[in-house]
């Protein structure tokens, strides 16, 4: 559990049709948000289809951080139908960093195996959620590492640290992540850069 940022962490840029926040994964941690779901599956969520945000807390080092996702993905793997792997939020320090290619090897090989273990009934689809401000090389290594380890679908993109000319001035250096039409051609270009690394292998969500 994490109370997240500090507030404000949220800036709406209605003139832009943008959101800026930095709201730094506040939630009441994994075994409460398991608990809660396998309620709503008795209730009125029953039939819902439910992905689950997994990523590493703010307080946990980065060399710790594929045990933070592990421990997130063992007490949500039984009661969410899609787990999202998340390193790409530009709110939780050193995050993004784990989207380098040992890095993420690693990490994806750890979660693909505790999907995988005994006991799990119904394993959910595993899918890598990158960011919007990877260049050449980037998109290539992630690309690769995703045929590689066979991860069932990528999720493109996550909000940008990048400031395209914004109507909104005085908001515009805010910092956080930005989200909205101004991202809209970068997220799509990134999109069709890895259609085509990938090409049908995987689905792609597009974000």
């Amino acid at each position: 559990p994490q109370k997240g940022n500090p507030r404000p962490r949220l800036f709406r840029l209605p003139e832009d049709e943008a959101i800026i926040n930095r709201m730094g994964f506040n939630n009441d941690g994994a075994a409460v948000t398991a608990r809660r779901i396998a309620d709503a599956r008795r209730g009125s969520g029953a039939g819902i289809p439910i992905a689950v945000n997994i990523g590493k807390s703010k307080v946990t080092p980065l060399e710790r951080a594929a045990d933070d996702h592990l421990a997130s993905f063992r007490l949500l793997r039984g009661v969410a139908d899609v787990v999202v792997v998340n390193v790409s939020s530009p709110n939780t320090p050193g995050l993004r960093d784990l989207q380098h290619e040992a890095a993420l090897d690693d990490l994806l090989a750890r979660v693909l195996a505790a999907r995988d273990e005994a006991g799990c009934a119904h394993p959910p689809p595993v899918f890598l959620k990158i960011a919007p401000d990877l260049d050449q090389t980037g998109l290539d290594q992630i690309s690769q590492t995703a045929l590689k380890r066979k991860i069932d679908g990528l999720i493109v993109s996550n909000t940008t640290l990048s400031r395209p000319a914004l109507k909104e001035a005085n908001l515009a250096q805010e910092s956080g992540g930005l989200s909205g039409a101004p991202l809209f051609a970068r997220s799509t270009r990134i999109l069709a850069e890895i259609y085509q690394r990938v090409g049908q292998t995987m689905p792609l969500i597009g974000v």
